[in-house]
């Protein structure tokens, strides 16, 4: 796997969280929208598949892949997509959005309607490690998406997805074993978990929430071989997340430098397939 140009691809994307790339009156754009339990994001493409811009927020309206409140959902998808289409000086049509794995039909179904609020059409619905694959671009192995609330995992063979499986162990539950070690409030134990200052003593405090992410993981792919798992979302951020990960999970664990940005930029990449995980 090349992971310098893994990582040159989400560095261009997130130069275009502060600025825009031109784009033409006519050209067809790809748009991506991330419906995260700590962030949603929106992705916007070029016709070569290259970011222009990209737009997000941080908010608590998703839990565990659901939408729990559809309101404030739909308000921040509407107001990220208008400033992209500002920036851009362009209508945004189509989108592809991503759900965790095992989301049922009409569950994502909620998920369709949120973007659909904000003028876009849903094109495709993919699970979450899927579309990070599509930046990864991995033959053989497992690929491990770890957000706000859950734990989500597509094993590949031969570039195809065999398997998938979600549990509800995310970033959220680093934040709450944050704020009881430090007897502090749900928010602030979110910025000390962020403090880039505070990433070791961070690490010392979730490990163990790490290590069970790491046997959720192991659970699932016991008996088959796996050549390596991939981390991405944004949970996996944490400075040597991935070696706490690999000890746990006793098998070769890789992770771009920048997880965050890995799916949302996946899920675009799928805008316009006609994909849906029950296809």
């Amino acid at each position: 796997m090349n992971f310098e140009q893994i990582d040159q691809q989400i560095a261009a994307l997130e130069a275009c969280i502060d600025t825009t790339v031109k784009v033409g009156a006519d050209e067809p754009l790809l748009v991506g929208v991330d419906l995260g339990t700590a962030y949603i994001v929106v992705v916007v493409l070029n016709s070569e598949k290259k970011p222009v811009a990209c737009a997000m927020e941080f908010a608590q309206v998703i839990k565990d892949g659901l939408v729990v409140d559809y309101i404030g959902a739909s308000r921040i998808v509407r107001k990220l997509v208008g400033q992209l289409e500002e920036r851009l000086g362009r209508t945004l049509e189509t989108a592809a959005i991503a759900v965790p794995p095992g989301t049922g039909e009409r569950d994502a179904k909620t998920h369709t309607y949120v973007v659909e609020g904000a003028g876009l059409t849903v094109t495709s619905i993919l699970d979450e490690p899927t579309a990070a694959n599509a930046v990864l671009g991995i033959e053989d192995g497992v690929v491990v998406d770890i957000g706000g609330g859950t734990t989500g995992l597509s094993v590949i063979e031969k570039g195809k997805v065999v398997y998938t499986a979600d549990e509800a162990t995310g970033g959220t539950h680093l934040t709450l074993v944050m704020s009881g070690n430090h007897r502090v409030d749900f928010e602030e134990a979110e910025k000390m978990k962020k403090d880039p200052a505070r990433q070791g003593e961070t690490l010392l405090v979730v490990t163990p929430v790490i290590q069970k992410m790491a046997s959720i993981v192991r659970n699932h792919i016991q008996g088959r071989k796996v050549n390596g798992v991939y981390l991405v979302g944004g949970t996996c951020c944490l400075k040597n997340f991935e070696r706490v990960f690999e000890n746990a999970l006793g098998s070769k664990v890789f992770k771009p430098a920048n997880p965050f940005l890995v799916t949302p930029l996946g899920i675009a990449l799928n805008c316009g397939t006609q994909e849906t995980p029950w296809s």
